[in-house]
């Protein structure tokens, strides 16, 4: 007997395919394992794998990546669930047939993605005076200062449903993150890859590594998605031996970028030296993401660790200096970064800097514009003038929104989520993606985690912003219907970092709990 969830479910196979080869190949692999799973699967794994697949799908939404379980249970959601007071675990039902001291279920993939039934584009869109009525006294808050800008658009239509000085340009801090990354993916595409690469000069023994401005390239042994200095190094020692090479002069080519790669804030370990060649972004503690103490000349180390490199796999070099690759220099070897599209998502889930402002140099590369903080400004602006968005008042100074001269509305963040989710753009699509998940993922993973904005937990998607007396958040949520909102709520002048950020998470808690009709 075929039950009617499941013909439901194979009807929509043809939306479901369409719509995860508009995101990333993980999710085609996730569609193929959903598709195979037998009829015995449950209603509630059946709509969480619907949700994996295509989210929102009348209006063309992916508003959810990767990596899932079978099931289509973010794999983030899972482990979240089961850190915190047993609750957790791959049973997506509501009596989980545990024992007492055994985790709870976790909460099902459907409730913290998003809403199926025919799709955003079906459920009612809130009122504009009952969501003023919601949200007005929330953003009244004296923990958010004297300077506001709000806005709230309906993605499926990009009609503006609530608006609070959403013209009025402030600073930003890092939802300048959104606009860099929308800029980027315009300019360059969401398949372009960065390349490291080194070349031989001609008649010489002269091996040039050249920075292409991958700020994801590694050193670690296990390098994962990203691209490798220990291959390059593989890669370059072959070429060389083959060439009957053991014995040269290393050099590094940094001419890419231009201008002062000095951080506006100085060093303070939020950004590393801006420059095309760096190694682990040039941190000296191991970690991933978030400050650290950095390498005073990242370039310049890390063609010490590629000569390291290079010596363990029998090539002798001299100490390497700065130098410049000539147009006939003859290519050794290279190594690509995943696809601009996940280095979005990265520096978006973690608020990566380095990542911020090398897209900002990308997107200047992409529109002929200098790779610099200035070229960059310039690039992502005339970038997003593209894309037909209010640019009144907007000023550019750099990538990541560290520097204080960055200015934006919420009228215009507003307008650029809701591009990266008009299905006329799926390049745009990892701008949602990206977005950290509320008590799951980046710097929202210990954000909406308990107490009266839990029932946020999972559905608010936003990018945060922090600098002294600055608070931002800009992201998406679906509300009580199932409609999908795109929010931008901006704030300057405040004292408190922590109760500005508890005002504004309620009011974005607020808004996924409206119906506001």
């Amino acid at each position: 007997m075929v039950v009617p969830e499941l013909r439901a479910w194979r009807a929509a196979r043809p939306h479901v395919v369409r719509v995860a080869r508009m995101v990333r190949p993980r999710a085609e692999r996730v569609v193929r394992a959903v598709r195979t799973r037998s009829v015995q699967v449950t209603t509630v794994q059946l709509t969480a794998a619907a949700a994996t697949a295509g989210l929102l799908l009348a209006a063309g939404v992916v508003t959810a990546a990767g990596p899932w379980d079978s099931s289509g249970q973010r794999t983030a959601e899972r482990d979240w669930a089961a850190s915190r007071d047993l609750e957790g675990g791959g049973d997506h039902g509501r009596n989980s047939g545990t024992s007492g001291n055994g985790p709870e279920p976790a909460p099902s993939a459907a409730s913290v993605l998003a809403a199926l039934g025919s799709g955003a584009g079906a459920a009612p869109a809130p009122a504009g005076k009952a969501l003023a009525g919601v949200l007005d006294p929330l953003l009244a808050d004296a923990s958010l200062g004297d300077g506001r800008s709000a806005a709230v658009v309906d993605v499926a239509t990009g009609e503006r449903l609530y608006a609070k000085g959403p013209d009025r340009a402030l600073t930003p801090a890092s939802t300048t993150k959104i606009a860099t990354a929308t800029a980027a993916l315009t300019a360059a595409g969401a398949d372009h890859r960065i390349t490291t690469r080194t070349a031989l000069e001609p008649g010489t023994k002269e091996v040039v590594l050249v920075g292409g401005g991958d700020p994801t390239l590694t050193a670690r042994k296990d390098a994962g998605e990203w691209a490798s200095l220990r291959t390059l190094a593989d890669s370059t020692a072959r070429a060389l031996k083959k060439r009957k090479l053991t014995d040269v002069t290393l050099s590094y080519d940094t001419s890419l970028y231009s201008g002062s790669g000095a951080p506006p804030t100085g060093v303070d370990g939020n950004l590393a030296e801006v420059t095309p060649l760096m190694v682990d972004e040039g941190r000296l503690d191991g970690s991933d993401s978030g400050a650290a103490a950095r390498s005073a000349d990242p370039a310049a180390d890390a063609a010490r660790t590629f000569a390291g490199l290079l010596h363990e796999r029998g090539i002798k070099t001299t100490s390497p200096g700065p130098s410049k690759a000539t147009g006939r220099a003859e290519k050794l070897a290279k190594v690509q970064s995943p696809p601009l599209s996940a280095l979005v998502e990265r520096m978006l889930t973690n608020s990566d800097n380095d990542i911020a402002e090398a897209l900002a140099r990308q997107t200047a590369l992409a529109s002929g514009e200098p790779a610099s903080f200035a070229g960059g400004a310039a690039a992502v602006r005339a970038q997003l003038k593209k894309l037909d968005t209010p640019l009144t008042g907007a000023d550019f100074a750099d990538g990541s929104g560290l520097n204080r001269a960055d200015k934006l509305s919420a009228g215009l963040l507003t307008r650029l989520l809701a591009a990266a989710g008009d299905p006329d753009r799926p390049e745009l699509r990892t701008v949602l993606t990206g977005l950290p998940v509320a008590g799951f993922t980046g710097t929202l993973s210990n954000r909406y985690a308990a107490g009266a904005d839990r029932p946020a937990t999972g559905v608010v998607r936003a990018k945060t912003g922090t600098l002294t007396g600055v608070n931002a958040l800009a992201g998406t949520v679906v509300d009580a219907d199932g409609r999908l909102l795109a929010f931008a709520f901006l704030a300057s002048g405040t004292t408190d970092r922590i109760a500005a950020q508890e005002a504004l998470d309620r009011a974005a808690a607020a808004l996924a709990g409206c119906g506001c009709r």
